[in-house]
This record gives structure tokens, C-alpha cells and sequence, in this order.
């Protein structure tokens, strides 16, 4: 029994597949990533695929660029979503988060001992994601609309090694009058992440270096769980919204307000001001955390996000400025996404 603990534990790692928890959009990143609610536009087939009935053109399309650390990685997200009828919608979204240009040293030195960088190669470590959605609206509960994605994941680190993976995810949106509530399931059956290591490749440097060869192996994804609400107010020709969503993950203890080893709750709240629908301002704060400084003592960080956005027609360019936690001189990422719809579904 114990052995079967530990291989548990080895292919479950506490942050499989993180690169799909950043979040998508800048007006989500914006309002720190509270979405799960209150998504209603093409990129619903991320925050929640039920969002995807609210969307009001006959085509919707979205693309986002990021850079994080000083631009040393890159993420990029492109989405598309149209309706079958009223009540069937589907959306297909593409995710690329990577490193790029990472110096292969391997074969630095040539034959005779001497420093030869023109063998110097170049590599790159990838995270790919693709989700293919699907929303339904159920006529026999009045406002629920439901949704589910097929994901497919693909890693690579060069021609070193490089991973296949497969899950679902599953959400649900609900309206009464002005409130909005949603949840949103990932991996809900586990995502099965399959690595296979080109072990021809390392072999030499991993014995030089007394380092173990690593093996074939299956890392487990393990389910995550968003719960949302939100609430919409409208006078005259402002409009406010408030979002606030709480993740719940099922992976051990993370360093969050609320943490066991069942589950750990990262709550999060998001705002947008708006003005005539057509210009808008927004705030966010989540991802608090605990920090202990040298001295011993022990304080909470936060992360604030900002945003901005405006509509031009059928066209929203939006802009977030996001904190990726001050782990660098440079901590501020921007953000930059536009929207475009395409004949209206009225016409």
C-alpha cells in the first residue's frame, strides 16, 4: 500500500498544467479573472462554455498577446464561437504559453577542448492547449445554460521530451434578474498528461552529471473547482459590475487563505465601469498569499490588477496592466486583447 501512495503522489503534481490557470482576455485578467459568472463573449469557451449562449453576434473571434518576466516567456490565445441555433452553441480556443530561444549548451566544446559558441543551439519549451466547446440552454429551467469542453494538451521541451494530454471540463451559468451565478468544472475526470523523454538525446550529459535518466511516465491533472456571482447596476448611462469567484483545488495545501489538505480557497474580486457600454474601467484583487520576510515575521500580498477597454462598432480593444505577484524588479505584465463579432444574430 505505501508504494501505491507515492506513485500517486508522483504523477499528481501539485501544479500540473498551471499554464491553464493564467487566465485568458485582458478584460478577465482586468478584473483579476473573476469570469465564471458573468462571461459573455467568445472567450467563455476558457472561463465557462455555458457563457458562450450569451454572446450576440452570429460570429465572434478574440486574440490575446502577453509577455511575463520581462518578456522572457510568451502567451498567446486565439478563440472563435458561433451558434448552431437559440439554444446550441460551439467554440474552439487555442492557448500557447512558451519560452523561446533557451540556449542548448550541450556541445559547447568541441572535439579538441576548445569554446566553439557556433555550436550553440536554440530551443524551445511549450505549452499548447486546445478546447473545443460546446454550451446548451435547458428550456426546462428557465436561465440555466450548460456547457462542457473537450481539452487537448500538448508540452514539449525541444526534441527532449514531449507530452499528450486529454480532459474535460464542464460549467453552468444561471441569471435571476440582476445577479448571475455559474460554476465551473476543470479536468473533472482528471487530465492525463502522457510524457515520453528522447532519453537518446540526454543521455551522455545526464551520466556526466550523475543525474538519474528520466523515465516515461502519466502525470495526472486533478480537478479544480470555480464557484461565481455577480451583480449588475445600471443608472443612466454608467453601468457597474462586481464579480467575485472563488477557486477551490483539490491538490493539498497551497499557500492561500483558506488551505487543507482536502482543499485550499483563493478567493478573488473583479470591478467594470462602464460608460454607455462603449468605454470601460476596471479593477481586480486576488491571488492573496502569506510571506514570511527574513526577520521571521509573516504578512499578506495580494495581487491588483487594472484594466481599460472601448468598443468601436463590433470591435472591443481591451488592455490590462496585471501584477504577476512582485517577483520581479519589473512586476507588471501588460496585457493586450481585441474582440470582433461579426453580423449581428437580430439581422
Amino acid at each position: 500500500m505505501p508504494s501505491v501512495i507515492i506513485l500517486a503522489q508522483d504523477n499528481t503534481p501539485k501544479f500540473s498544467n498551471e499554464f491553464l490557470a493564467i487566465g485568458v482576455g485582458a478584460r478577465a485578467l482586468g478584473m483579476a479573472n473573476a469570469q465564471v459568472s458573468q462571461v459573455s463573449d467568445v472567450t467563455a469557451g476558457y472561463w465557462n462554455p455555458a457563457g458562450l449562449l450569451n454572446i450576440k453576434s452570429k460570429y465572434e473571434a478574440s486574440l490575446m498577446h502577453a509577455e511575463y518576466f520581462a518578456g522572457i516567456a510568451k502567451f498567446d490565445y486565439a478563440s472563435f464561437a458561433t451558434p448552431i441555433d437559440s439554444n446550441n452553441h460551439l467554440g474552439i480556443s487555442i492557448i500557447r504559453f512558451a519560452i523561446d530561444d533557451i540556449p542548448d549548451t550541450r556541445f559547447l566544446y568541441d572535439a579538441n577542448g576548445r569554446l566553439n559558441y557556433d555550436n550553440i543551439q536554440f530551443f524551445s519549451a511549450a505549452d499548447y492547449a486546445f478546447m473545443f466547446s460546446y454550451a446548451h440552454r435547458l428550456k426546462l429551467i428557465p436561465g440555466l445554460k450548460i456547457g462542457g469542453n473537450l481539452k487537448v494538451v500538448h508540452r514539449n521541451v525541444g526534441d527532449f521530451a514531449n507530452a499528450w494530454g486529454f480532459g474535460l471540463d464542464a460549467g453552468l451559468q444561471m441569471s435571476v434578474k440582476k445577479w448571475n451565478f455559474g460554476a465551473m468544472f476543470r479536468d473533472i475526470t482528471g487530465t492525463f498528461n502522457a510524457w515520453s523523454h528522447n532519453t537518446e538525446e540526454l543521455a551522455d550529459v545526464f551520466l556526466q552529471t550523475g543525474n538519474e535518466i528520466p523515465q516515461n511516465s502519466v502525470e495526472i491533472t486533478l480537478p479544480r473547482m470555480i464557484l461565481g456571482v455577480s451583480h449588475s447596476l445600471n443608472y443612466k448611462n454608467f453601468g457597474l459590475l462586481s464579480s467575485f469567484d472563488i477557486d477551490f483545488t483539490f491538490d493539498g495545501k497551497r499557500n492561500v487563505p483558506i488551505k487543507s489538505e482536502f482543499a485550499s480557497l483563493d478567493p478573488h474580486l473583479g470591478l467594470e465601469f462602464d460608460y454607455k457600454t462603449l468605454v470601460f474601467m476596471r479593477f481586480g484583487v486576488g491571488q492573496f498569499q502569506q510571506v514570511k520576510g527574513f526577520d521571521g515575521s509573516q504578512s499578506w500580498t495580494y495581487q491588483p490588477n487594472f484594466g481599460v477597454g472601448v468598443k468601436l462598432n463590433n470591435i472591443q480593444i481591451d488592455y490590462a496592466l496585471a501584477d504577476i505577484g512582485d517577483q520581479a524588479e519589473s512586476p507588471y505584465s501588460h496585457v493586450f486583447s481585441i474582440k470582433a463579432g461579426f453580423e449581428d444574430k437580430k439581422k
